[in-house]
């Protein structure tokens, strides 16, 4: 069975949680047992069981983060000492990021990363997707390095202590509860990452492409709308606004209107036991199929919104 070892910074413990989450059934084959920070019983010597653990552990990952790289801890004691085991050929080092940071010129820059690309987790369209992609890719250097994967019963995790090893689950994950605040908080967010999306991608576009012209323009606190014109005619508007389904959503309309009116797709806040997402109703082309059943990030939500905009352009 080989061990996998979480290196974090506990900024990203939600992350964290839910990539472990995804390699459930790598345990429950008996391919693995995960260790992070967290299985440290109390009473243990904090830097003696992570070292401990660190020179013992066949794979470590790297979830990188602005806060990881920020972190003396993380970069300068674990990744130095996780990337010295990997040059010796003892352990496999991968660096998984979950969010946009600058990595590329660090140590382990060097390295193959997870998801595909190197592609931070929070910038996928949906958050599964993405730690699928990275669950894949810890099977294969798996299956590389000869592990077998059959059905067999969880096996017990052992943790240090000062005098012995304790055996005890290493199922003790519990669901997140998420507050009105972090819900309303979130929507909020997640509407100003859009408006900035729709305001950067426009200009980007009128650069990339003569004779197309785009106009953003922010009308209120809960409001924003976008024309793309060519050659002086307008191809397409939207509106997108705070509102339309509820007081947790957020509305996109095909028409450049200041206040009031309909809407051609909403994307609500929901929640599983992990974290929060966005999810649409299903009245447009986003949510053919699957698509509605997305957990759709802050980028996923925007891009979707974005496609509804400029398909328009596209296909003329």
């Amino acid at each position: 069975m080989a061990t996998i070892f979480f290196s974090y910074s506990h900024v990203d413990e939600a992350l964290r949680d839910r990539l472990e989450v995804h390699l459930s059934l790598l345990k429950r084959q008996g391919v693995i047992e995960t260790w992070h920070d967290r299985r440290i019983t109390p009473g243990a010597a904090i830097d003696k069981s992570i070292d401990e653990r660190l020179d013992r552990a066949d794979i470590i990952l790297l979830l990188v983060s602005p806060d990881f790289v920020a972190s003396d801890y993380c970069y300068d004691v674990e990744m130095t000492r996780a990337l010295a085991r990997h040059e010796r050929g003892e352990a496999v080092v991968i660096p998984v990021i979950l969010r946009p940071c600058d990595w590329h010129g660090a140590p382990f820059g060097r390295l193959s990363a997870l998801p595909k690309d190197g592609k931070a987790v929070t910038r996928w369209p949906d958050l599964d997707e993405a730690f699928l992609d990275i669950t894949n890719g810890i099977r294969q250097v798996l299956r590389a390095a000869g592990a077998q994967e059959t059905p067999q019963a969880p096996a017990a995790a052992a943790v240090d202590t000062p005098k012995e090893r304790a055996v005890r689950s290493s199922n003790l994950r519990v669901a997140k509860a998420f507050s009105e605040r972090d819900r309303d908080e979130f929507i909020h967010e997640a509407f100003e990452y859009m408006a900035k999306y729709f305001e950067g991608s426009l200009e980007e576009l009128q650069k990339r492409n003569p004779g197309i012209e785009g106009r953003f323009r922010r009308i209120d606190a809960n409001r924003f709308t976008a024309v793309i014109y060519r050659n002086g005619e307008a191809v397409s508007r939207c509106t997108v606004f705070l509102g339309g389904l509820g007081e947790r959503s957020i509305a996109y309309s095909n028409t450049e209107a200041a206040s009031g009116g309909g809407f051609n797709e909403s994307l609500s806040v929901r929640a599983d036991d992990q974290a929060l997402f966005l999810e649409a109703l299903g009245m447009s082309s986003i949510s053919r199929g699957d698509a509605r059943q997305q957990k759709l990030t802050l980028e996923g939500a925007a891009e979707s919104y974005w496609t509804l905009f400029v398909e328009r352009l596209q296909r003329r």
